[in-house]
């Protein structure tokens, strides 16, 4: 999902990674060898050390991951390098970018083992499984609860909130041609307000003093005022766009740990994300590439992705642990958009909303 979205350790060197307890390949680190399988990611993955082990001894592959950046460049970059691909498998493209991804031939059909458990509201490509759903998470408004509460200000709960004069120069977001949630938000406006409505909702946001930056990570952990990462860079915002899962990752990173979030999320502003896993075209080690994606299914590697990337699982009967569920619930009501009419007003929105924003 997302410009790194997750609260994950630095890229390191040129983002290779290597997640296993095994030495080095025979093939010299490349990852084209057979007992390689190499997945091409966003900066936000992030999985139990144990369960890449475990995936590691049933398969008998070894799994290095090459992080590329925000889910928009890891899209970017994956079609650009299409025909040579960096890996075998991409995941974290999105249905905000899917089409792109799709229309570029990125990926090759396969039908995961355990396609049957991912619940139905989260498929796309279905006829052709080009791409299997891997996780489901809400881009929506997060808000400083100290800040609201000092100045005795309710904190905004819709859309329509955020253009209120009340909320003016208190808004930060991430640029919608640059970044996962920013593209997001933006496609929450426009189905909400419509093709003829949107526009007009971001002129008023603008009038009210929204602050757009490049991606998330800038946007969470320096100018927003309610992260403990934005409260050291002396970060001022108090409204950012960013995930419903963003509080619980603020308890639970803590030291000590609070009895509440010190965030809350302004759910009328929320966009379901799903974000998905393909076999790229070309892969030079397509059946390490299926296993891999197969085991993205199981239970074991669902029920390790809500503590590790704040996201919530696919899978049926995947395990939500009560402090995920407790301080980052799914939003009811999110505003959500047809793949096929995101492919059809995408580029032109973010053109429009370039012009209109940042110019």
């Amino acid at each position: 999902m997302s410009t790194t979205k997750k609260f994950t350790a630095a890229v390191v060197g040129l983002g290779l990674v290597t997640l296993s307890a095994c030495g080095s390949s025979e093939s010299g680190g490349d990852g084209s060898d057979s007992r390689t399988v190499t997945l091409v990611s966003h900066d936000s993955w992030v999985v139990s050390k144990s369960v890449i082990a475990a995936f590691e001894k049933q398969s008998g592959y070894e799994v290095r991951v090459l992080k590329d950046g925000d889910a928009g460049q890891a899209v970017n970059k994956a079609v650009l390098t299409k025909d040579n691909p960096q890996g075998d498998v991409l995941f974290g493209v999105d249905n905000t970018l899917l089409s792109r991804a799709l229309d570029n031939g990125l990926f090759q059909p396969y039908e995961a083992k355990g396609a049957d458990m991912v619940l139905p509201e989260y498929w796309a490509d279905q006829d052709q499984h080009r791409v299997t759903p891997v996780d489901t998470g809400d881009i929506c408004v997060n808000y400083d609860k100290a800040y609201f509460s000092e100045r005795r200000l309710d904190p905004p709960k819709t859309l329509d909130d955020l253009a209120d004069p009340a909320y003016k120069n208190l808004l930060v977001t991430e640029n919608a041609s640059t970044s996962s949630p920013g593209l997001g938000f933006l496609l929450g406006t426009a189905a909400k307000y419509g093709d003829d409505g949107w526009a007009d909702y971001w002129k008023k946001l603008k009038a009210n003093g929204v602050k757009v930056v490049d991606g998330w990570e800038q946007a969470y952990n320096e100018e927003f005022s309610g992260s403990a990462s934005g409260r050291k860079a002396g970060g001022d915002r108090p409204l950012v766009v960013s995930y419903a899962s963003s509080p619980p990752a603020e308890v639970l990173f803590a030291d000590p740990k609070p009895k509440t979030a010190p965030t809350g999320v302004a759910m009328g502003t929320c966009f379901r994300q799903v974000e998905y896993a393909g076999l790229l075209s070309n892969a030079k080690n397509p059946e390490g590439g299926k296993a891999l994606l197969d085991f993205m299914l199981t239970k074991q590697f669902q029920d390790d992705l809500p503590l590790n990337m704040f996201v919530y699982p696919v899978r049926e009967a995947a395990q939500v642990p009560q402090e995920f569920v407790e301080f980052g619930p799914q939003a009811e009501d999110p505003q959500t958009m047809d793949p096929a009419k995101i492919a059809e007003n995408r580029d032109e929105w973010v053109k429009a909303w370039t012009s209109l924003v940042l110019k």
